[in-house]
């Protein structure tokens, strides 16, 4: 499923992209040495820092800006994310915000994530505001690809309603998200989601499914 040596997600607000990437580190370290970037420099919550302690535990090295995981982040990208495109012994996952400013910052390394081999990943949850139709998936994307001067390559399906998730929102998601990729020629490359809930519809999802852990953290738990 995760061929590529640079893994990128990113996903608007609330689309689950970064306990997709944390997920996603999580199997590639049972085989590789893996790295995961938290590239979302300015929302606060939902961070890769969140699951900083079980990521470490795996042998997973963490990148991290410096206020990653307080309310006084600043749009500002390390140093070592260079030694991310240099040291080719290890898989790399980029963990992007969804916005502009996110975007802009991933842009900054075209260069190098283009000369790799790389697979950019956009998470969709379909149960959000923003990402509830085929017309506002496609506007997401296409400001993301501008922002960030790369093309996406790939979609995920991880439609959910928290705790309150059935299935049926993923099958849901599986629906909307098709058109999106018949209409823009993105493929979808897995769907992503917790057992409770995959396993009321596996044998309704189409290719391949990514089942997570719970790593991060609500900001009200």
């Amino acid at each position: 499923m995760f061929n590529k040596r640079v893994l990128i997600f990113t996903g608007h607000f609330g689309s689950g992209k970064t306990e997709v990437a944390v997920n996603c580190a999580m199997k590639l370290a049972a085989q590789h040495k893996t790295a995961i970037m938290d590239f979302d420099i300015v929302n606060p919550y939902f961070r890769t820092a969140d699951a900083k302690e079980v990521l470490q535990q795996r042998g997973i090295n963490i990148v991290t800006t410096v206020y990653a995981n307080t309310n006084v982040d600043v749009p500002a990208v390390p140093p070592e994310v260079n030694s991310l495109f240099i040291n080719k012994e290890q898989k790399v996952v980029l963990d992007v915000g969804g916005d502009d400013i996110g975007a802009r910052a991933l842009s900054a390394f075209k260069e190098q994530i283009q000369s790799d081999e790389h697979e950019m990943y956009f998470v969709i949850n379909v149960r959000r505001p923003m990402t509830d139709s085929v017309e506002k998936i496609e506007e997401l994307i296409n400001e993301i690809q501008s922002s960030s001067r790369l093309n996406i390559t790939a979609l995920v399906n991880n439609t959910n309603i928290l705790q309150s998730s059935t299935g049926e929102e993923i099958i849901e998601g599986q629906t909307i998200i098709q058109k999106v990729s018949e209409k823009i020629g993105i493929p979808i490359a897995f769907t992503a989601g917790f057992h409770d809930a995959l396993s009321n519809v596996r044998e309704k999802i189409k290719g391949e499914v990514l089942e997570m852990e719970k790593f991060i953290k609500l900001p009200w738990d």
